[in-house]
């Protein structure tokens, strides 16, 4: 009778705690819209990256709920960093897109920014490229026409704080006479002004690069130069796969000055090139959104990762480079929140020295 009574216990005890296992049941959207804010203009290339992406969410989420893009541009990428913090509800039907302009002023402890990275469920994330390229009437044919070239150029900026961060050291590590106009909302008007010919040098992220630039190169009206460049395996900058001719930023410095580009310039430089580049867009969920629901996304990114017309769409729009989904992507954000201090703190001083910004 003991033996009997013994064994039940144990059986009670089994099955208690088999029961007592959080269970993690997927999220159903069925007759539901998903508002995916991305803080920037249409045409730039996070509303690229998001248009390509959103079709195939549509088909893999659960439900087939409709995915609507929702532009909310201003303050850097801020104001919709800040919307989705303050108002999105854990409930999966608002997602957020960032991009390198949005994760720059959280690294630099912009005090408008209310958005924090590190409370948030990350769904996938993108790495993507940018390429430079300047007006043909400059008489610069290459990079190495660049050496000791001085004449005046100008670039529309979103600002000193964004991710055009890149595109400003990289002048002036380079030694070029550019003059940033501020006041841009996006890449996406930066590339209008330089159609326009208000500015003569410009660059894109690849995505909007192979969709809005290579038909202006086609035309004569664009000039490439180089691009900041790709992350290989083991973490060195090298030439971007969507522009293997072109040289990557170190490359073109190299070109110039015959010697590899060193010191706290250009450590600050690659620092917010990972975290710009290397991890430039991804989809959040916010705040205590539930376990089903995050794993339901996941699962579904997953999903359209592996899905062959996704890949052709990644090779032909966003220049194939390798798509990051759930864990993968969480992992790849933390080298980011990583960022060493004393890079931060050198660019900050450039900075507000260059450009009279006050960050802090």
């Amino acid at each position: 009778m003991r033996k009997y009574f013994l064994f039940l216990g144990i059986a009670f005890f089994l099955v208690t705690s088999i029961t007592m296992v959080p269970m993690v049941e997927g999220a159903d959207f069925s007759g539901k819209t998903i508002k995916w804010i991305i803080p920037f203009n249409v045409g730039g290339g996070s509303d690229v990256w998001a248009r390509l992406y959103s079709p195939f969410l549509q088909k893999y989420l659960p439900g087939n709920p409709i995915v609507v893009v929702k532009n909310m541009p201003g303050g850097g990428s801020i104001i919709g960093g800040n919307f989705f913090h303050t108002r999105a509800e854990p409930n999966g039907l608002t997602v957020f897109g960032s991009s390198g302009s949005t994760s720059f002023p959280y690294l630099l402890e912009n005090p408008k920014v209310k958005y924090d990275f590190s409370k948030y469920q990350i769904v996938f994330a993108t790495p993507v490229g940018g390429v430079c390229y300047i007006n043909p009437n400059l008489g610069v044919k290459s990079v190495k026409d660049l050496k000791g070239f001085k004449k005046p150029m100008q670039y529309a900026s979103q600002g000193a704080t964004s991710l055009d961060i890149i595109p400003l050291l990289a002048f002036e590590m380079l030694g070029l006479n550019v003059k940033a106009v501020f006041g841009y909302k996006g890449r996406g008007p930066g590339r209008v002004a330089f159609e326009q010919g208000e500015v003569n040098v410009d660059y894109q992220t690849t995505p909007a690069y192979i969709k809005n630039v290579r038909p202006l190169i086609k035309q004569g009206k664009a000039i490439p130069l180089m691009s900041w460049g790709a992350l290989d395996a083991n973490g060195n900058i090298v030439r971007d796969p969507v522009e293997p001719d072109l040289p990557s930023m170190p490359e073109a410095y190299e070109m110039l000055y015959g010697k590899k580009p060193s010191g706290p310039g250009f450590n600050a430089w690659k620092a917010f090139f990972i975290a710009g580049f290397g991890m430039q867009k991804a989809m959040w969920l916010p705040e205590k959104t539930s376990k089903d629901i995050v794993a339901t996304y996941r699962d579904a990114a997953a999903k359209v990762i592996a899905d062959p017309e996704f890949k052709e769409v990644v090779e032909k729009s966003l220049g194939g480079y390798p798509q990051l989904a759930g864990k993968d992507a969480e992992s790849a954000f933390d080298k980011v929140l990583s960022v060493p201090k004393k890079d931060r703190d050198w660019l900050i001083n450039w900075i507000e020295t260059k450009y009279d910004v006050k960050i802090r």
